[in-house]
């Protein structure tokens, strides 16, 4: 898993993992920042590393020391779990399609940094929370899940948003265990979702 922050989606997932019965776990939790989350990991004596951006002459650069840092723990499956930088588009090819993220919205409405604040802002009367594999785009890859949340009277973007994080994670703890159990292919989503041009009819003489 790779975090920013307070690691919130991350410490829902330790506490699945945490049940004998949950088909996954975590062999290592990155971040970009010295993020608060990390201590979630480090609890339970998971490895961790930081991969700062400072660090690098450029995204590039970055990312791919980024890919190298998450090869060595060789992951069926990479979580973007509240990583607010944008992967570079080399990244992101070494990665997906087992590579997901969550967003606090009804995917594709409201993508972005704010997609609370640009939801209450268009005055909508729900938003909503999905996890989706990421593409080199910002939140336009294949929606795997997603469920609405209702915007209510005087919420405010701290009020709203709290009452989605429990929806999201809720649906990434459930999509981790379906990739885990084979119930959900990620590479097959990706290929329905991006399919191949069809070749072009041969002429007839």
């Amino acid at each position: 898993m790779l975090i920013s922050g307070g690691g919130t989606n991350l410490k829902a997932l330790l506490e699945a993992a945490d049940h004998p019965g949950f088909p996954a776990r975590i062999v290592a939790v990155g971040a970009d920042v010295e993020a608060d989350g990390l201590a979630f990991a480090e609890e339970r004596g998971i490895p961790t590393f930081i991969v700062p951006l400072s660090g690098h002459p450029d995204r590039a650069a970055w990312g791919e020391a980024l890919v190298e840092q998450i090869a060595v723990w060789a992951p069926d499956l990479t979580v973007l779990s509240g990583f607010m930088r944008l992967l570079p588009p080399a990244a992101v090819a070494a990665l997906s399609p087992a590579l997901i993220n969550t967003h606090p919205a009804y995917l594709p409405e409201f993508p972005g940094a704010h997609a609370v604040r640009d939801a209450l802002a268009a005055r909508v009367a729900e938003t909503g929370a999905s996890v989706i594999v990421v593409d080199s785009g910002v939140d336009t890859g294949p929606v795997i899940v997603r469920e609405r949340v209702p915007i209510l009277a005087g919420d405010t973007e701290s009020t709203l948003h709290e009452r989605i994080k429990p929806v999201e994670r809720r649906l990434l703890v459930q999509v981790v265990r379906d990739v885990a159990e084979g119930a959900l292919s990620l590479e097959t989503l990706a290929r329905e979702s991006h399919p191949r041009a069809a070749p072009p009819d041969k002429e007839t003489r």
